[in-house]
């Protein structure tokens, strides 16, 4: 079944500011949109929204996954609706394991440590990160791969990943890009990526790449427009959006 996570007009106020001014994307199952612009554009607030974090106020518009609302959910009740946030920095979550956490998001219990070691390796991560606290003492890569090691047992609807991407070296790039390539195909995963590099790209092939500026989606393109952002940058987006 083909699911939608459909953002219109949305529009949300951070500390007083209103950093999102009108967003609109359409989603559907199996597709990879590509969120890229210059820091403070937005991006990352529309990720949190998105997730619920309570200290983004949302001002108007909707967001919802296959017609339910998502902007009147708790952040736990929009991940079980099949909403999963990969955050810019994995917070550490002491006296909690991996495992601990995904049977508390209502993974499977079956075979689940077998499944997650299977998981880790399709990304590269050591199995005995497993066994730790979440996050605790672990590198910025393998915090990133430990994500997707989460998206890979909880197979969400949709996943919104804020720059999975940081922290990875080439080979782990490589991994966690073609993990999420395959999520597309294996189970039909929607995929929002917030990323300022294209090198996330080459192994991960964008349906569209929307470019933002000033809380707005200013332009979208195909894969090619990664290309006129590397060559140009965003200056000329800036403009667009005044």
């Amino acid at each position: 079944m083909t699911s939608t996570l459909t953002i219109k007009g949305l529009r949300v106020e951070v500390a007083t500011k209103e950093v999102l001014r009108g967003v609109d994307l359409t989603i559907s199952s199996g597709e990879v949109h590509v969120i890229m612009g210059p820091n403070g554009s937005g991006k990352s607030t529309l990720a949190h929204a998105l997730a619920g974090h309570p200290g983004y106020k949302v001002l108007g518009g909707t967001a919802s996954i296959d017609g339910v609302d998502l902007l009147t959910l708790s952040a736990s009740e929009r991940a079980r609706h099949g909403l999963l946030l990969a955050m810019q920095q994995p917070l550490e979550v002491p006296g909690v394991r991996p495992i601990d956490l995904l049977e508390a998001a209502g993974a499977d219990p079956t075979d689940l440590r077998v499944r997650m070691r299977r998981e880790a390796e399709r990304v590269e991560l050591r199995p005995d990160v497993l066994e730790r606290f979440v996050n605790v003492d672990l590198s910025g890569g393998e915090r990133k791969r430990a994500e997707v090691v989460q998206l890979g047992i909880l197979r969400p609807k949709f996943a919104v990943l804020d720059e999975i991407d940081s922290g990875l070296d080439v080979d782990a790039l490589g991994a966690v890009a073609r993990r999420l390539a395959e999520a597309t195909t294996e189970w039909g995963c929607g995929i929002l990526a917030i990323t300022h590099f294209r090198r996330l790209l080459q192994e991960l092939t964008p349906t569209m790449i929307h470019v933002m500026s000033e809380g707005r989606i200013v332009t979208t393109g195909g894969p090619e427009l990664s290309e006129i952002l590397e060559r140009d940058g965003y200056e000329p987006f800036r403009a667009a959006s005044t």
